[in-house]
């Protein structure tokens, strides 16, 4: 485990959103809750990935049971792009849930904050926090989320089983990682490279989990692109587009990757039919929910760039995050906060990672992780360790164009090339610059 000094200097593992692409459950809209004998009855929304759901469920179930006088019911919205709209969509309309989970970082930024959440920067328990969380949830005007999970990194994850049937080394290169890819792929016991386009935000960790790689290269990057003067069709960000592109011409690809979910994803590696997964280690729930006998057999490590010297991991804050939108008032916004207030506590990050495998450090001071976390995570000990990690962007700079998950499903299937994925993405991102009102676009 990271020891709490650390966890402080450090920087936590912690873009987001499983991605199952399922029908909305009903939810009841924001202030629809009712107060009844004296009961404030909330609504919870969430993503409707299993390990989501499950966590939230737990914690809501230890709360009401300490808070007889308050009820909260957990509903559900799709991940990826159209859950990024359904949570706009309600902000913007305020028909906000009372209580909802969503990104941290520039996706959180996107949702102008300081118009559509409430502010907690007053609350006595934000002085627990991460310093790198805090960054993730603030404005200048305000400090709006608690996390609900820990923090994790943008790696590979991979079947340790094969690695040794077949004597391959943990890639410390680009060069490498292709070579093992390769002799996966002529052994013929599995997929080299596993992808799941059938959940699109999967397909950008090639790039997303590059990050680690450009900053070596350039320390200055992230501040370059938020004043307009990095662009991704340039290395040594257009490095992630490329990769992509490389691997889906040397055929490295399981034959499903246009419709394999993320689920299956996970399932592959656990199992064997997959060898390497490019992914967040929030991956961690999802092999313990659905493959729990491969806890030792799943391990990770960075995805790795041109220089040995340098590799290192690509970090996230939590992506699951917790906000009380604005349209919350009165009684509901009291015990909303009360709910935000027991998240901060070591009793729930202890529900925590009993109802889900834990994926990384967590980001609350007196929060520690169990001794027995799967492989998984425990890999990432080493760089943490050896300080070699990088936040993400997205915790780096405002900017993150909403379309690069289409973008990369395109270079990822041999449809638009690297060169001109990236020419995409740039316009992407300078609509979104633009949209935040950033100088210099």
């Amino acid at each position: 485990m990271v020891p709490r000094s650390q966890r402080r200097s450090l920087v936590a593992i912690g873009a987001g959103g499983l991605a199952l692409s399922l029908a909305l459950a009903g939810c009841t809209a924001g202030g629809s809750g009712s107060s009844e004998g004296g009961a404030t009855s909330l609504t919870f929304l969430v993503d409707n990935g299993e390990a989501t759901v499950a966590t939230a469920q737990a914690l809501v179930d230890a709360f009401v049971e300490e808070n007889p006088d308050i009820s909260i019911e957990v509903e559900t919205r799709p991940q990826g792009a159209d859950g990024d709209n359904v949570v706009k969509t309600r902000l913007a309309t305020g028909e906000m849930d009372d209580l909802f989970q969503y990104n941290s970082g520039s996706l959180m930024q996107a949702l102008s904050p300081d118009d559509t959440l409430v502010n907690l920067a007053d609350e006595d328990y934000v002085g627990k926090f991460d310093d790198r969380f805090v960054q993730s949830v603030s404005t200048e005007n305000g400090l709006y989320g608690v996390p609900m999970g820990q923090s994790m990194a943008g790696a590979v994850i991979y079947n340790k089983d094969i690695y040794e049937q077949l004597g391959l080394e943990v890639p410390t290169t680009w060069d490498e990682f292709i070579s093992n890819s390769e002799a996966i792929k002529q052994a013929g016991v599995a997929a080299p490279i596993v992808q799941t386009y059938g959940d699109t935000w999967t397909s950008q960790l090639f790039v997303l989990g590059d990050f680690n790689n450009v900053l070596a290269e350039n320390p200055d990057w992230a501040e370059e692109y938020t004043n307009n003067k990095a662009k991704y069709v340039d290395e040594p960000a257009l490095a992630g587009f490329e990769h992509l592109q490389e691997a889906f011409d040397k055929g490295l690809f399981n034959e499903d990757f246009a419709s394999a979910t993320y689920a299956d994803g996970v399932t592959m590696v656990a199992t064997g039919e997959g060898a390497q997964y490019p992914i967040l280690t929030f991956a961690a729930g999802q092999l313990m929910t659905t493959n729990p006998e491969a806890a030792d057999v799943v391990g990770t490590f960075p995805l790795p760039g041109p220089d040995a010297s340098t590799n290192g991991l690509t970090v996230w804050m939590p992506t699951n995050t917790v906000y009380i939108p604005k349209s919350t008032e009165g009684d509901k916004l009291e015990a909303s906060k009360k709910f935000l207030e027991f998240l901060a506590t070591p009793e729930a990050c202890d529900i925590q990672s009993e109802a889900n495998a834990p994926q990384g450090p967590f980001v609350i001071e007196g929060c520690d992780l169990p001794d027995d976390v799967p492989a998984m995570v425990s890999d990432l000990q080493q760089y943490f360790d050896d300080g070699k990690t990088n936040l993400a962007l997205e915790f780096l700079s405002p900017i993150k164009g909403p379309a690069l998950e289409q973008i990369t499903v395109a270079v990822g299937s041999g449809i638009t090339s690297a060169a001109d994925g990236a020419a995409q993405y740039d316009e992407d991102v300078k609509k979104q610059a633009q949209q935040l009102g950033i100088e210099g676009w």
